[in-house]
């Protein structure tokens, strides 16, 4: 008998679990250099595939281009290995001498690991790197658009992991991914904590599984040019970011929100790095394919400007790497407004940087709080005010917002699932990493004694006191010395 196609996924996710509970009690057993030596395999076979995965992901899903995901994959491989390698993730992994506390590493077990379409190939070595560093076994469900180079890019971590001496079964990936297997593999009793990337209803899925999870909100994120920035340096930073693999990182500039000022000098360090200025009939096209029936269409996400020019009809230069349309007013009802995972910006103009604040917080306020806005400025005041007043969780500074949100050109840690903290509806507001995926012991000596209670001494006096004042009101003889001890004998039998 065959089993349909939901039945056959659920029971490989089942199967999957029990072999990744194994593998992980012996993975439990290893040192910290035994699991390094297997982290730095992994690492290396990543490197060695990023153009072939890239192409394999391009090809598939038809986001993105072939170098940024090679690029892309390369982040995840090299430098967020790089970040980690020394790290320790095993036995006792910090000694607080002073205190007397040692901070012992236990891995959660199993990581259920949500992987989405639109990175799928680095976002899956990501996982598997973080988790496997951190003591744990991974199960991968890849976004069904995206199975075959998510499948591909884990099979590539798997092989590199048993050669360097992994125990079998550490790291899957759901072959045949239906929405009841991710439901299986969030909700079974086997899986102890869940990674997810992906949709906003998948992230709430995983949060309502029952299940620990790391999840991310979307990032509608704003980026200040104030008076004092250098332009030249900011519209070349900022066209990398937002075109780079064409806008498919969630940290990637939605909007720019530029000073009065200096407007129109914006406008020609934007020409000069190819930004495509709409005018209000081909802002109207485009804003007409950005949304379908009020959510973001699947069909623009990752697509070259030329290839969005064709769908809104219109005649764009052969040089255009960014199309930008001047905007008003936030709010859904207007589209250059939302989050667009695919090279197309708002530009808004502020009388001030009070008001440029503002219409900063209104974008994040409509759909991207806690995760990422950036500024471009030289005033050091303006920049620390603006670090203060935005709800974001990633404030990146005179660097573009894609590189700088995920750690790529920052000093935060390089990761690629971005959490948006309690603004966002998320657990935590860090980039996720090792530290993220085990609990932590503590070993606690006693460092002083506790100071012993006055409360019996208290308690014979206050009694004493009462008895004597009753007694002399009966004209009773009797000295304090003996109603002491009366009392303390009956304390001693209530205790």
């Amino acid at each position: 008998m065959t089993l349909d196609a939901d039945l056959s996924s659920i029971q490989e996710v089942r199967t999957a679990l029990a072999q990744a509970r194994d593998a992980q009690k012996k993975l439990a057993t290893y040192s910290q250099e035994q699991i390094d030596a297997i982290v730095e395999a992994m690492s290396v076979a990543g490197m060695e595939a990023a153009e072939r995965l890239a192409a394999l992901a391009v090809e598939e899903t038809g986001f993105g281009n072939v170098a940024d995901k090679k690029a892309k994959n390369l982040f995840a491989a090299r430098d967020v290995y790089e970040a980690m390698k020394d790290q320790r993730t095993v036995g006792i992994i910090r000694r607080d001498e002073e205190n007397k506390v040692w901070e012992v590493a236990h891995p959660v077990g199993i990581i259920a690991g949500i992987v989405p379409s639109t990175n799928p190939t680095s976002t899956a070595m990501f996982k598997a790197l973080i988790a496997v560093k951190a003591g744990n076994a991974i199960i991968i469900s890849p976004h069904p658009s995206a199975a075959t180079c998510t499948w591909e890019a884990t099979n590539l971590m798997v092989q590199a992991a048993v050669k360097a001496g992994a125990p079998e079964g550490l790291i899957h990936c759901i072959r045949t991914p239906t929405l009841q297997a991710t439901q299986e593999l969030m909700k079974h009793k086997l899986t102890d904590l869940i990674l997810a990337t992906g949709g906003t209803q998948m992230v709430k899925a995983a949060y309502s599984s029952g299940k620990p999870a790391y999840g991310v909100g979307p990032g509608n994120v704003p980026v200040y040019i104030h008076q004092s920035a250098d332009l030249s340096q900011a519209a070349k930073q900022l066209v990398q970011s937002k075109t780079f693999d064409y806008g498919t990182i969630c940290a990637s500039e939605q909007a720019m929100i530029v000073d009065e000022s200096i407007k129109l000098q914006w406008v020609d360090a934007l020409k000069r790095e190819g930004a495509y200025f709409l005018d209000e009939r081909e802002k109207e096209k485009v804003a007409a394919v950005i949304l379908v029936n009020g959510s973001l269409n699947a069909s623009l996400v990752g697509r070259s400007p030329h290839k969005i020019a064709e769908m809104a009809g219109i005649t764009i230069s052969p040089q255009t790497r960014v199309l930008i349309g001047e905007e008003t007013k936030v709010g859904k009802a207007f589209p250059f407004s939302v989050e667009k995972l695919a090279p197309i910006l708002a530009m808004y103009t502020a009388q001030d940087t009070q008001a440029g604040f503002g219409l900063c917080r209104e974008l994040l306020e409509l759909g991207g709080l806690g995760h990422t806005a950036g500024i471009h400025a030289q005033d050091q005041s303006v920049i620390e005010a603006y670090g203060k007043a935005m709800p974001a969780s990633r404030i990146a500074v005179n660097t573009g917002t894609t590189f700088g949100g995920i750690g790529a050109t920052t000093g935060i840690l390089p990761s690629l699932t971005l959490g948006c903290g309690a603004l966002g509806n998320n657990i935590t507001s860090d980039n996720i990493g090792p530290a993220h995926l085990f609990n932590i012991k503590r070993v606690a000596f006693g460092i002083r004694e506790m100071a012993e209670s006055q409360r019996g001494k208290g308690e014979v006096d206050s009694a004493q006191e009462a008895v004597v004042q009753a007694l002399s009101g009966m004209n009773i003889s009797i000295n304090r010395d003996e109603i002491k001890s009366i009392i303390q004998s009956v304390l001693a039998e209530m205790k």
